[in-house]
């Protein structure tokens, strides 16, 4: 079921609204279970036996962040916590590279070594990448303390929860389970029905009218060149710069479906994005495009590597790795690890810019016309 389908606009979305709203007159558990199950049932209507999975990992990262809850910890306890912390997140990501990673993993030995393995026939679960990377940020902050809540339901939702299940944005555990503990959610607010039927009926016509028309028109230039054919300069930039606003269109346009959806329900979704193609540098860029995994790359990977704490040399070294890894997250394939190459090299390039600029005494917030035009 996708958010732009008649099922869901006139079925589910109608029915769940309701739902929810109702049960929350007899109780607030009742209408916190109704959302989590319907979010359960939206995402099972794909693919059912993925159920299986979903839930056997909620119910394994809500335990392993009930037992790293901070509570008097002497010295023992901690380095205990942090082996579970450590294991924890090393199943995560265990299952998320078997279903995304491992068919990836044997065609590079195949091509390096010479050899013939087989590929396994592996369905990639929806949302895997999302509904792990979630769950993985909920063990650091229960290890860290900053998580402060350990209500089941409640977890299970701020996983499940249909409007970002699928494609995100990505969310942290203390921006959303305060939420489903205010009452006033939990009642009809009209401001927030309109606000965020406008904000759906936005994201859904980018998708519809704009990333669905411009794709057809892609396409053909990607099979030409799949198929040898030599393209002529402008043929390779009209089909480089119709997948670029498709993808941009595309998923913006579900981003903000989705935080249109969950306004309905009262609930705040974080913006993902904030008109990344007006920024005029890499590093605006990244500050604007998919700006939760951006947020998350940078507090769960990038901080933890030594951010910018140490050298020049290994502040950049952990933006490329940073970046490396972010692009092996988007797709299991040489070309996502290029991709990320790129941009990590684009980001350290950008900033050595900015830190000669600074020693110059240039004001970096200050800018020309004939500066934005040529960053354009």
């Amino acid at each position: 079921m996708i958010f732009n389908s008649y099922a869901f606009i006139f079925g589910f979305l109608p029915l769940v609204w309701l739902g929810f709203f109702l049960l929350a007159k007899l109780s607030v558990r009742l209408s916190t279970a109704w959302l989590c199950l319907a979010s359960l049932f939206f995402y099972g209507w794909w693919n059912p036996k993925f159920l299986v999975l979903l839930v056997a990992s909620i119910l394994f990262n809500y335990f392993l962040g009930c037992r790293l809850a901070p509570g008097d910890r002497n010295e023992v306890q901690r380095d205990r916590q942090r082996r579970w912390l450590v294991a924890g997140i090393a199943a995560n990501l265990l299952l998320l590279a078997y279903f995304k990673y491992l068919n990836f993993f044997i065609s590079t030995v195949n091509a390096l070594g010479h050899q013939d393995w087989a590929l396994l026939n592996i369905v990639l679960p929806l949302g895997i990448s999302f509904f792990t990377f979630t769950q993985i940020a909920f063990l650091v902050d229960a290890w860290q303390g900053k998580a402060r809540e350990y209500n089941l339901v409640h977890y299970g939702l701020f996983v499940t929860y249909f409007p970002h299940l699928i494609a995100g944005p990505i969310l942290h555990h203390g921006e959303m389970m305060p939420q489903f503990k205010r009452a006033e959610i939990y009642r009809p607010d009209w401001a927030n029905l309109a606000a965020g039927a406008t904000m759906f009926l936005i994201g859904l016509f980018k998708k519809v009218m704009i990333a669905d028309e411009i794709g057809p028109y892609g396409t053909p230039f990607f099979e030409a060149a799949q198929a040898g054919v030599a393209l002529t300069f402008v043929e390779a930039w009209c089909g480089a710069l119709a997948y670029t606003f498709q993808l941009y269109f595309d998923f913006s346009g579900y981003s903000d479906m989705a935080v249109g959806l969950s306004l309905l329900f009262g609930v705040r979704l974080p913006v993902n994005f904030h008109s990344p193609y007006k920024a005029v540098n890499m590093v605006e860029f990244w500050r604007r495009w998919h700006m939760t995994l951006s947020r998350f790359l940078r507090d769960y990977l990038y901080v933890p590597l030594g951010g910018n704490r140490k050298s020049k040399v290994r502040r950049y070294t952990n933006l490329m790795l940073t970046m490396l890894l972010g692009g092996l997250w988007h797709g299991a394939g040489w070309t996502f690890v290029l991709w990320g190459a790129l941009h990590g090299a684009y980001l350290v390039i950008n900033h050595a810019w900015h830190g000669l600029r600074r020693s110059l005494g240039h004001n970096l917030h200050h800018s020309t016309a004939w500066g934005r035009g040529f960053a354009c």
